[in-house]
């Protein structure tokens, strides 16, 4: 963490009178109620993200549409949906999470390289309002289904700017070495191609290079690269209606420059500005990573007496449960949830109790520990939850919605016949 820099200062989490809550709600108290691990999100903080994107182009035509795996909790995506959010989506099965929760499948934005033919012909049947396409093969394959099917699909071409978003390599999708979109030149053949067809309509142009990005520049270059394309294609008669630069806005983990959405913002108005086209943005991290902790248990501690070696604390949170420091190394603060303890302050490395060595949340932390203490795992409101699995066959843990002084389980802890059910029907025959 800088110098002066507290986790605290851009979390939903703070500490009151010496406990950690998540607005008015300590954490223990939710932990007495519904055990560990748990994940925890702040109502407020995921309005207040919401509404800072709103006010940043306020003077831009613009629609928000939430990046549904981001976290896909249905009371998360109907809060977005009563602030006036579409979405974003990359599967059939997000896609029926909108649905669930009364979206309306016009506000519903399909991307993903991958889409089959049975979730191209769900979404043209649920009058979804765009297919961001990814691949001629795929421009093909909707135009084939919609016209068998009698429907109309609007699209939106995905072009790959070729812009380093100068973040991780795995969440980096805007260089020509990533799979996703298709050239500048491409794109113009697959518009010429799609506007011959009488089952599409051309509706928009989409670009997204990346997720975390810290700086405005690679943002602000994508989107003057693709509106070059949008004026070469007025020149060919195809006139759109909007431009979508996808999201990946990033935000702070532990010592990183946020960006600046509001510079963002007025920056994005300037190069728009006197253009007949909707904006058009797919945030997700930004609106739920700090909105969340991972409530967790203390199992057992491993002290060492020798220097050299490692301390560890287990935890009853695992890899299962948050990927993120397995998988991308990702720091997350990892916080007490009660501030006063008589244990001496060691460096820990926080794992769990997953047969695997990648099993890890956090390491090299200087915490106060005792067995049986609650810690708080911060920003995990964004691929925490979607990202758990059963290894180990370990259930998934509960999510809980905090609004004020009062909380709500959004979805309840899964138990070991939730996840023998589905064997158990085959075995039964």
């Amino acid at each position: 963490m800088t110098s002066g820099t507290s986790p605290l200062e851009f979390n939903a989490a703070k500490y009151s009178q010496g406990e950690l809550c998540i607005e008015q709600m300590p954490l223990s108290k939710i932990a007495d109620s519904v055990g560990t691990p748990a994940y925890v999100y702040s109502k407020s903080y995921l309005t207040e993200q919401y509404q800072l994107l709103t006010n940043a182009l306020a003077q831009t035509p613009h629609r928000i549409h939430y990046s549904v795996k981001a976290n896909s909790n249905l009371a998360i995506l109907a809060l977005f949906k009563s602030l006036g959010a579409g979405f974003d989506i990359v599967s059939a099965g997000e896609l029926s999470r909108v649905l669930a929760v009364g979206g309306d499948p016009e506000s519903v934005i399909f991307s993903g390289v991958g889409k089959s033919t049975e979730e191209i012909n769900f979404a043209l049947k649920a009058g979804i309002g765009c297919f961001n396409v990814e691949s001629r093969s795929e421009l093909l394959r909707i135009m084939a289904q919609a016209e068998l099917l009698g429907r109309i699909a609007n699209v939106a071409i995905r072009v790959n700017p070729n812009v380093d978003a100068k973040t991780h390599p795995y969440i980096a999708t805007g260089l020509k070495e990533n799979k996703f979109g298709v050239t500048k030149d491409e794109a113009l053949a697959l518009y010429l191609l799609a506007a011959e067809h009488p089952a599409i309509n051309l509706t928009g142009i989409d670009c997204h290079i990346g997720s975390q990005i810290n700086e405005a520049e690679p943002l602000l270059q994508a989107l003057t690269s693709v509106l070059e394309l949008r004026d070469a294609l007025e020149r060919h008669g195809i006139e759109l209606e909007h431009i979508d630069i996808g999201g990946g806005f990033g935000v702070r983990y532990q010592d990183e420059s946020p960006l600046d959405i509001e510079a963002w913002g007025a920056s994005v108005g300037q190069i728009l500005g006197g253009r007949d086209l909707q904006l058009r943005i797919e945030p997700g991290r930004f609106l739920t990573a700090n909105a969340g902790v991972l409530l967790t248990r203390v199992e057992y501690l491993k002290a060492s007496d020798e220097p050299e070696n490692k301390n560890f604390a287990v935890v009853d949170a695992a890899m299962n449960d948050l990927l993120r420091p397995s998988l991308y190394q990702a720091w997350h603060e990892v916080l007490p949830v009660r501030q006063s303890s008589d244990a001496q302050t060691l460096e820990w490395d926080i794992v769990g109790p997953i047969c695997e060595s990648g099993d890890f949340l956090a390491k090299q932390r200087s915490l106060a520990l005792a067995e049986e203490d609650l810690v708080a795992v911060l920003s995990i409101g964004a691929y925490g939850a979607v990202l758990a699995s059963n290894y180990n066959t370990r259930g998934r843990a509960p999510e809980v919605l905090v609004d004020g002084s009062e909380f709500k389980v959004v979805r309840r802890r899964e138990t070991i016949q939730d996840q023998l059910r589905l064997e158990l029907e085959q075995a039964d025959h």
